[in-house]
C-alpha cells in the first residue's frame, strides 16, 4: 500500500470500519469491544466458538467458528480491515498460528496479536517470563504472511492484578494478607482494562493513512509493526496498599504482612512452572516484573498525552479492582494459569 490515501485506488476509504475480535467476551476483549463500539465507528465482529457460554458486548455482530474447521475462521474474517486477537493462555498452543494463518487467507490487512503486556523493546525481561520469544515469534508469522500488527504495551492490568490473588500483586484479599516484594518501593506502570480499551479504539479510530504529504495528523499507520504503549497509574506496591486501605477502611493492623526477596519468588515461580504447575507462573511474572534493578516500567513511553487518554482515578480503580475478586475467584482454570 503507498502511504499516502491520494495514491490510493478509486473507492478506497481512509478510515478502520470493520473490526473482528476472538475473545469479545474475555478479561480485555470485553473492553476492547465496548471502547470500539462506543465511538461509533467501527462494527465490531465476535469470533466466538459456537460451544461458548461467553456473554458478549451488546452490539457486537457474532461469527460461529470452530477452530478445527479453518475455513469457519476465514468466512468470518472475509472483508474485516482489523483483526483482534486475545485470547486465554490456556488455550492449545498453536490457536494464535491458526487464527493468523485464517486471517491471511481472508484477505485481512492489519492485526493486533495477542499480548497486552510489557515493553517488547526489554528484551531480557521477555525472555526472563517466557512471553517475549513466543509474543516475537507471532509479529514474525504475521508479518511472513504479508498482513502488519500493531501490539500494545500497557505494563500490568491493574484491576485485574489486584483482584488476582497473592500471586500477582501480593494482594490475597480474602485472608487480608499482602506479600510485599523488597521494600515494596518499586515503580511499575500499571493500566486498568478500561484504559487498555480506550487506548485501541482511539488509535483505531484516526485516519488509516495520511491525505497526502502534507498532512501531520495522527493515522493508523503511524503504529503499524510497532507498539502502542499507554499507562493508567506509575506505583509500587506500598502506594497501592495505601489506596487499598482507603478503599477497603482497613488499616496495617488489619492485615497480615510479610516481605519476599523478588528474585527468590522468581525462582521459587520458575520452579513450580518447570514441574507443570501453570500456578508458578503468575508468580515468576510479577516477581520478575518488580526487580529493584530491571522493573516492567516502560511509562516514559507512554502515549497517553498523544491520545488524549484521561487521567484515572486510582481508588476508583483500586474499587474495580477489589470488586473484580469474586468474579476472578470463580475462574479457577484461568486464576491458575
Amino acid at each position: 500500500m503507498s502511504e499516502y490515501a491520494k495514491n490510493q485506488p478509486t473507492g478506497f476509504k481512509n478510515a478502520i470500519e470493520r473490526v473482528a475480535i476472538v475473545g469479545a467476551g474475555g478479561t480485555v476483549g470485553s473492553h476492547l469491544a465496548a471502547a470500539l463500539l462506543k465511538t461509533g465507528k467501527h462494527t465490531v465482529t465476535a469470533l466466538s466458538r459456537k460451544d461458548s457460554n461467553n456473554k458478549l458486548p451488546e452490539g457486537v455482530i457474532v461469527a460461529p467458528i470452530d477452530y478445527d474447521d479453518e475455513a469457519t475462521i476465514v468466512a468470518a474474517l472475509k472483508g474485516q480491515q482489523f483483526f483482534i486477537i486475545t485470547v486465554s493462555p490456556t488455550v492449545p498452543r498453536d490457536t494464535h498460528s491458526k487464527l493468523v494463518q485464517a486471517a491471511a487467507k481472508a484477505g485481512v490487512p492489519y492485526i493486533m496479536p495477542n499480548g497486552y503486556a510489557g515493553d517488547i523493546d526489554q528484551v531480557k525481561l521477555g525472555e526472563e517470563v517466557m512471553l517475549g520469544p513466543v509474543a516475537k515469534a507471532n509479529r514474525d508469522e504475521i508479518e511472513r504472511l504479508g498482513m502488519k500488527w500493531i501490539t500494545v504495551c500497557c505494563g500490568f492490568w491493574y484491576d485485574y492484578s489486584l483482584a488476582g490473588g497473592e500471586a500477582r500483586l501480593g494482594f490475597d484479599f480474602d485472608k487480608r494478607s499482602l506479600t510485599i516484594y523488597d521494600d515494596g518501593n518499586t515503580k511499575n506502570s500499571l493500566s486498568t482494562l478500561s484504559q487498555v480499551g480506550r487506548a485501541v479504539a482511539k488509535v483505531l479510530s484516526f485516519k488509516l493513512l495520511p491525505d497526502d504529504e502534507n498532512d501531520k495528523s495522527l493515522t493508523v499507520s503511524r503504529w503499524l509493526n510497532n507498539s502502542v504503549y499507554l499507562k493508567s497509574f506509575v506505583l509500587s506496591q506500598n502506594e497501592i496498599f495505601e489506596s487499598v486501605k482507603r478503599v477497603t477502611d482497613t488499616s496495617d493492623a488489619d492485615w497480615t504482612i510479610t516481605h519476599e526477596d523478588t528474585k527468590k519468588r522468581y525462582a521459587d515461580g520458575l520452579a513450580l512452572v518447570k514441574t507443570g504447575n501453570r500456578a508458578g507462573f503468575a508468580k515468576l511474572l510479577y516477581a520478575r516484573g518488580f526487580y529493584q534493578d530491571d522493573a516492567s516500567d516502560c511509562s516514559a513511553k507512554a502515549h497517553n498525552e498523544l491520545l488524549g487518554l484521561p487521567e484515572e482515578n486510582l481508588d476508583e480503580a483500586t474499587k474495580a479492582g477489589v470488586d473484580m475478586v469474586k468474579e476472578l475467584q470463580r475462574r479457577v482454570e484461568r486464576m491458575n494459569s
